[in-house]
């Protein structure tokens, strides 16, 4: 007989609840979850290494697990939109120790950060260091650690800089030599502006305003001259 079109599952099944904190509780540890999913029952396997979370059938998180008891493991990414609104919050954020104990949270980012917020204030330089740590989730790690690296040394501190120069030593890399040059900080408006096709429109022209103010005169005069007689 032939086998199964469908691997058997080896994992176990539970259905936990996600807390408040974006938590769940799965055996005797603990394991965030994005934000979103709060109040909602998820669907989670447990695997020997791993635990993978389903938001009905898309995976909503994946976590090395815990073989400890009363243990944590929380993802940073899953609470930057509710960061992003309270950023008074984040550098006493657990997330954001574990995240640093990881290799995910690097000395490149702090640095980043510190300038940040020196440039734009405690709150405005750490929303913008959550708004970089978005982009990861379209961005590769090692692209944008070194996109934050470059951005830094121009004093460029803002999220588009970060992910333009990430982008650029992408495109860097996928080039025949796969040799990224040592490239400029290109702002985001002025590559935009680069890129945009030439205007070929003629210039506007301001002829029949000049009439209106031709007619203006004239009724002006006529009136000064009724105003005489």
């Amino acid at each position: 007989m032939p086998l199964p079109e469908e691997s058997f599952e080896t994992g176990r099944l539970f259905t936990p609840r996600v807390d408040r904190y974006s938590q769940i509780a799965v055996r005797t540890n603990r394991y965030s979850v994005p934000v979103r999913l709060i109040g909602k029952r998820v669907r989670v396997v447990l695997h020997a290494s791993h635990l993978v979370v389903y938001d009905r059938n898309v995976e909503g998180a994946r976590h090395e697990r815990l073989i400890a008891k009363d243990g944590c493991r929380l993802d940073l990414d899953h609470y930057l939109e509710a960061l992003i609104r309270k950023p008074g919050a984040f550098p006493g954020a657990t997330a954001l120790e574990q995240a640093r104990s990881a290799g995910k949270f690097t000395p490149v980012h702090d640095a980043w950060w510190a300038a940040a917020v020196k440039a734009h204030g405690d709150t405005a330089g750490t929303r913008a260091l959550i708004e970089v740590l978005l982009l990861a989730r379209h961005l590769p790690h090692e692209h944008l650690v070194a996109g934050l690296a470059m951005a830094l040394r121009a004093g460029a501190l803002t999220a588009d800089t970060v992910a333009l120069e990430a982008r650029k030593i992408a495109q860097a890399e996928d080039e025949p030599d796969g040799t990224p040059g040592a490239a400029t900080v290109t702002f985001l408006h002025e590559w935009r502006l680069a890129h945009f096709p030439p205007d070929t429109r003629p210039l506007p022209s301001v002829t029949h305003y000049d009439q209106l103010l031709r007619r203006r005169r004239a009724s002006a005069g006529e009136q000064r001259e009724g105003e005489t007689q």
